[in-house]
């Protein structure tokens, strides 16, 4: 391991280790018995909530891998911190050259951000009650005054008008993008999310998916706010990740 400064923890059981890498904490969780192809779920954000996957995917064989790049909302600096990271990861752990890249709210922004500009890095993407349009959140006037608010554009390098009024930079004006990686898409949301509108965010990438014949899954929970996110019964989320690799 190409690692000096490290603590272990545990993480449901699994060993975990923490370690500083380019001035961020990274984490790695590694399963009781790793699969032979040395799979991996990467966490984007929420390290640890709603992780009824995450725990799942451990059990079958998968690393659990997390790196905090929080409150940069998926910029392209964000997604170079994130590359350097996998570079530097995989052949430290010996990791499959593909990771399973797991979206939570905020975390569809890198998740989906990361995907498009590295797809031979990702076998699927699964999203959670994802941020795929910031013009409704963080930017809406719902959120005024708030940091994320007035975070979101600044780390793209724009006031929020700018931002708003800007063309191909929200993932739901890119899906094009997404689409040309041909990487499978999960898709997890309740479509009465009261923070990150379903129908603003979700509902417009699985209605483009569909319409394209696109490999994608999608499950939407009736009634159900932005928390809690993920699926009581993670099988067949684990199911459709296993099946793509």
């Amino acid at each position: 391991m190409m690692i000096k400064e490290y603590t272990v923890s545990e993480y449901h059981g699994y060993e975990r280790i923490d370690f500083p890498f380019a001035g961020h904490n990274a984490v790695v969780i590694f399963p009781k018995e790793a699969r032979e192809d040395k799979p991996w779920v990467w966490r984007a954000e929420f390290l640890g909530a709603f992780d009824s996957v995450d725990v799942e995917m451990l059990r079958r064989g998968w690393y659990l891998v997390y790196y905090s790049v929080s409150d940069m909302f998926g910029s392209p600096a964000s997604v170079a911190l994130m590359k350097g990271f996998y570079d530097f990861v995989v052949p430290a752990f010996g990791l499959n050259q593909k990771c399973d890249i797991f979206g939570f709210s905020r975390g569809g922004l890198y998740s989906f951000n990361f995907t498009c500009a590295h797809p031979d890095c990702v076998s699927v993407l699964y999203l959670d009650a994802p941020v795929l349009d910031m013009r409704d959140w963080p930017c809406d006037v719902r959120y005024e005054g708030g940091f994320d608010y007035l975070e979101c554009p600044k780390q793209y390098g724009m006031t929020r008008d700018a931002f708003i009024a800007a063309r191909n930079l929200q993932p739901v004006d890119r899906i094009y993008e997404l689409m040309d990686t041909k990487v499978p898409v999960v898709l997890v949301a309740g479509d009465s999310d009261r923070v990150v509108e379903f129908r603003r965010n979700g509902r417009r990438l699985c209605d483009a998916l569909y319409s394209a014949g696109y490999d994608y899954m999608e499950i939407v929970k009736p009634g159900c706010d932005h928390h809690p996110h993920s699926v009581d019964d993670p099988t067949p989320v684990a199911d459709f990740i296993a099946s793509h690799r």
